[in-house]
């Protein structure tokens, strides 16, 4: 069984939107549904949990009705951290399904991700247990405890950017998420289950993700987002990709160049 959990509990401060982010409507979806439709559709996901803040609950079931979202088995309340909201949508996850199942954690505001991610994180699992969707950086990253001088610069190659989903087995992620709560520290600094296993000892295994898997958070990631949307409509419309029809346009005027130099001579 492979099942998606979508958290989705976050109150958008930093979109400034006035509604949390993941109910933002672009091209004329919610943030989330372009998401839940992505796992939705893929023929690997047979389930799909969400967890998301306790007062939008009926609006979010409304939304799985209207856009017909079958595989969704479950709503919960998130919690008072991004973690307590995973964890909340495992443990609904554990009361019905078997602890081996694998579980894709993923942003509500990950709208982006492909299908080929999704059976990479799939498989991943199957062959080490976990996997970590990442890309690597381009940008040199820098290292800094006060914001106000470089501490360190890590090799670029060395560097990759954490994204979602990550992946595990039901058991294993629960059993990580209750030896964490167990601390006096509880979730402090855990800014995700990569950084969870990691503070556990545990080997996290990556995976590649893709580029345009943003997570929507500010409105300059909205922008983004469709351009992205434009990008794929376009691949659709005229059934080739965009460096295809380019690649086939410099053909022909190559082509008609020829032919004029030639009638030419």
């Amino acid at each position: 069984m492979n099942i998606a959990c979508i958290f989705a509990g976050g109150k958008g401060v930093r979109m400034g939107a006035g509604i949390p982010k993941q109910f933002l409507e672009i091209n004329g979806k919610p943030i989330l549904v372009h998401t839940l439709q992505l796992f939705q559709y893929h023929n690997e996901i047979d389930k799909i949990y969400i967890s998301t803040l306790k007062d939008y609950i009926p609006y979010v079931q409304q939304l799985v009705d209207e856009y017909h979202l079958k595989k969704v088995c479950g709503i919960v309340p998130g919690g008072d951290s991004a973690q307590d909201s995973i964890y909340n949508c495992l443990k609904a996850v554990e009361k019905e399904n078997d602890p081996d199942s694998i579980v894709l954690l993923h942003d509500g505001v990950r709208p982006y991700v492909s299908y080929d991610v999704i059976s990479r994180n799939i498989q991943g699992v199957k062959e080490h247990g976990n996997a970590i969707t990442s890309t690597a950086c381009y940008e040199t990253i820098m290292v800094s405890k006060t914001g106000d001088v470089v501490d360190t610069v890590p090799y670029r190659k060395e560097t990759f950017a954490g994204q979602a989903p990550q992946s595990f087995y039901l058991k294993d992620i629960l059993d990580a998420h209750e030896k964490i709560r167990k601390r006096p520290e509880g979730y402090e600094n855990m800014v995700d289950s990569c950084t969870i296993i990691r503070t556990l000892g545990q080997t996290a295994y990556m995976v590649e993700g893709n580029r345009g898997n943003i997570k929507v958070t500010t409105p300059e990631d909205v922008y983004m987002f469709r351009a992205l949307l434009q990008f794929q409509e376009n691949e659709q419309a005229f059934g080739l990709g965009i460096t295809n029809r380019i690649g086939k346009r410099m053909e022909m005027i190559n082509g008609e160049n020829e032919e004029k130099k030639n009638s030419n001579s």
